[in-house]
């Protein structure tokens, strides 16, 4: 038995089985609505239900709370549906645009810019040509079939020469541990995507917020590279905010992107410098340097990647005392497993 999904102002609609999510029968059916952890953790694939009934999986409440819920909003990565929907979701990306491919890879170089973040570039087959927006991420598909998200920190057009990836050291964390104890180069991996909503809207004209803590950074640094590949001349900012000196670990990069480039600023924000660092530059959370310099971002668009608590400070912040409107707001939520539980 199936539901059908009709979805609004795009017109877009999609079969749904009894007992599947909709995010889950959207991305097969080509479909391109928003989401990020596909957990019920993050909250990007929140969405306003106007007509029909779901039934919700097991998510936290950070990402959808009772209230929430009895206001009509659904996470479409855990709603499965009872009856025919209308779901009210914007940004909804066009169909296939990009499609979703399974691969093995391969390790071709690992390296340690900070004590807990590997850079890590993938090989891709010879024959394959992964086609994605600058801002999503793929998916490591484990041998027990779990799954680990990291975002692809260059551009489509730097990807021939390999997929590069951030990966922080979470002490505990099934693939991390791997990778920093006893992964190697030509090791093989198994990897899916494109996938997520977070990624660069080049068809707009409105100045850029980049906003990145630890490593956020990654989709932000492919936004960069984007945005200089396509010769854009829209005013930015790169906001990048970490705890000491240490873990700004492409601070040369983002300097030397803006020396490059005209329209962009980079601004590192230290939430606690040590000592040591010999820090004269910004301090304290990395929102509240972006609210102190442009207090109306009514004319922006925000690019948000990093924890929850800096993506959820930021939202809320920035639309209720800078003037963005909250369709401007584009935001990938670094969710740990930890993060989950």
């Amino acid at each position: 038995m199936s539901f059908k999904v009709m979805l609004r102002p795009s017109g877009r609609s999609f079969d749904v089985a009894r007992d599947e999510a909709v995010l889950t029968a959207a991305i097969r059916a080509g479909v391109g609505l928003p989401y990020g952890c596909r957990d019920g953790a993050c909250g990007s694939c929140k969405s306003r239900l106007l007509e029909g009934r779901v039934i919700h999986g097991a998510h936290q409440n950070k990402a959808l709370s009772a209230a929430e819920e009895e206001a009509g909003l659904i996470l479409t990565c855990c709603a499965a549906p009872q009856t025919d929907l209308i779901v009210e979701a914007r940004n909804v990306a066009a169909a296939g645009e990009f499609p979703v491919q399974k691969m093995p890879c391969r390790v071709s170089t690992i390296s340690r810019p900070a004590p807990d973040v590997a850079l890590i570039k993938l090989q891709l087959p010879a024959n394959v040509v992964l086609q994605y927006h600058a801002g999503q991420y793929i998916e490591f598909i484990l041998k027990d079939g779990a799954r680990r998200s990291y975002s692809m920190a260059n551009a489509p057009h730097l990807a021939a020469g390999g997929l590069e990836l951030h990966l922080r050291h979470m002490p505990g964390g099934l693939f991390t541990d791997h990778v920093f104890a006893a992964m190697k180069e030509k090791d093989i991996l198994r990897m899916e995507g494109p996938y997520g909503g977070f990624y660069l809207r080049e068809d707009a004209d409105r100045s850029i917020v980049l906003l990145a803590s630890g490593t956020g950074l990654a989709p932000i640094k492919a936004i960069v590279e984007q945005l200089q590949f396509k010769q854009s001349t829209r005013e930015a900012v790169l906001y990048w905010g970490c705890r000491s000196r240490a873990d700004l670990y492409l601070h040369e990069w983002a300097l030397q992107a803006a020396a490059q480039m005209p329209w962009l600023r980079y601004v590192p924000v230290l939430s606690d410098p040590q000592p040591q660092d010999g820090w004269t530059g910004r301090t304290g959370f990395v929102h509240e340097a972006v609210m102190s310099d442009q207090p109306d971002l009514a004319g922006h668009q925000v690019y948000a990647c990093g924890n929850p608590a800096m993506v959820d400070a930021a939202q809320r912040d920035l639309v209720s005392r800078c003037g963005l409107p909250p369709n401007e707001f584009y935001a990938d939520s670094f969710t740990s497993e930890a993060d989950k539980h």
